[in-house]
């Protein structure tokens, strides 16, 4: 197996990643989550910085029970952003995320002309956020974030794993 992605490398993360998907395994059978790369009119992407793991990632989160991935994808963009879409966002792959567990999957959406209603202030779960340029992301954005925005760029395949 390869080395872990950075955000995976602090024992803290690898912890609080270990005990929230133990909690899940049983609570559910498998996990599933959804993440979408957001760009705005000028077609830069949304990216956000949580309190509890490395890095800069594209918004996102776990499915609740009962709830449509749609449904997880509109609440988790509002929370993390204050995000909304102006149509519906396009599914554009599903990954199997083996990182985090032998049983987590990541449902993957392109969302054009998003806007943000109002800023979104830091708070426990998020730290920062913001639109950036593609040829201008953080130094800190994550392998897999920079890996999703190539393969929807075109200049990657979409791999099968996260």
């Amino acid at each position: 197996m390869s080395e872990a992605p950075p955000e995976m490398r602090s024992w803290k993360s690898r912890l609080i990643t270990r005990v929230v998907h133990s909690y899940f395994a049983f609570a559910r059978g498998m996990t599933m989550g959804v993440r979408a790369a957001c760009f705005d009119a000028e077609g830069r992407v949304f990216l956000v910085r949580h309190s509890y793991v490395p890095g800069w990632h594209m918004p996102g989160g776990g499915l609740e029970r009962r709830e449509t991935a749609l449904q997880a994808l509109v609440k988790e963009l509002r929370e993390e952003g204050n995000l909304e879409m102006s149509g519906l966002p396009e599914l554009f792959h599903v990954y199997f995320n083996r990182q985090t567990s032998n049983r987590d999957h990541v449902v993957f959406y392109r969302c054009r002309n998003v806007r943000q209603v109002s800023r979104k202030k830091p708070d426990m779960e998020i730290v920062e956020s913001g639109f950036f340029a593609l040829d201008d992301l953080p130094e800190a954005t994550t392998p897999a974030t920079r890996r999703r925005l190539a393969e929807l760029s075109g200049s990657t395949p979409p791999a099968d794993f996260w």
